[in-house]
């Protein structure tokens, strides 16, 4: 393993669940000596990745609050994407959703929020499991054959419970009637009560990158409305898609 990847393993230690670590809590999980730990902590610290204080260890430093503000200003699909987003929002009276495809997550990269009737759990920063709810499952729905395959072996179950499929056959069928539509309904897979209507969105070079997605009380939508906000919300996509593409690089 290179130096650069154990540093990488090091922060992905960190979680909600356990945002601290001590050194010996490090060495058990990672297995590496001590004095090799000790140079890639203060490398960490150093700039500003990590951060300590007595009786607490390591926790992840003020740099990643930086690296989150230069996102939020500069990130090409959330200055595109997030006005839009906040615009059906507002007029649905819903929770809208900008969410991107990380690793074989989805990570909410952007949240609007107008009704004080439902409280959504995918906020921004919050990565979800790629198998459950319209913003992920839209995205699952457009990986290529060899990604669909290599997550299906090891999460046989996780499809199967998000009513996807039980066999790898099935799961293609439902995910090629995703791609047929333009758009995706899910009803609490994420948060108890809800609908999420999903459409996924394009990079330049025509591969997913992510979702757009309304988030609304299940008791104030009939199939027509699902239909209509379907559409809508597909439509919106493809427009932001086709902007992207259109986009210099920076």
């Amino acid at each position: 393993m290179q130096r650069h990847e154990r540093l990488i393993q090091i922060l992905d230690l960190f979680s909600q669940e356990k945002p601290n670590w001590e050194l010996e809590e490090i060495h058990t999980a990672l297995g590496h000596s001590k004095s090799t730990l000790y140079r890639y902590l203060k490398t960490l610290t150093d700039a500003g990745l990590l951060t300590t204080f007595p009786g607490r260890g390591y926790s992840l430093g003020s740099r990643f609050v930086e690296f989150d503000y230069l996102i939020r200003v500069t990130d090409p699909l959330i200055r595109l994407a997030g006005p839009v987003l906040t615009q059906l929002a507002e007029t649905n009276a819903c929770v809208g959703l900008l969410c991107r495809r990380y690793s074989d997550k989805v990570l909410c990269v952007f949240q609007h929020t107008a009704t004080t009737k439902i409280h959504s759990s995918y906020e921004r920063g919050k990565a979800r499991p790629i198998f459950r709810g319209a913003a992920s499952q839209v995205i699952l729905a457009h990986l290529s054959a060899y990604q669909l395959n290599r997550l299906y072996t090891p999460n046989a179950a996780a499809f199967s419970e998000a009513r996807l499929g039980d066999d790898l056959a099935g799961v293609r069928q439902s995910l090629s009637a995703i791609r047929a539509v333009g758009w995706h309904a899910t009803e609490g897979q994420v948060t108890p009560g809800v609908v999420g209507i999903a459409a996924p969105l394009f990079d330049e070079r025509g591969d997913i990158t992510g979702s757009y997605s309304l988030t609304l009380p299940a008791g104030n939508v009939t199939s027509e409305d699902i239909r209509t906000l379907g559409v809508t919300v597909a439509g919106a996509a493809q427009e932001i898609s086709q902007t992207l593409k259109k986009a210099p690089a920076s």
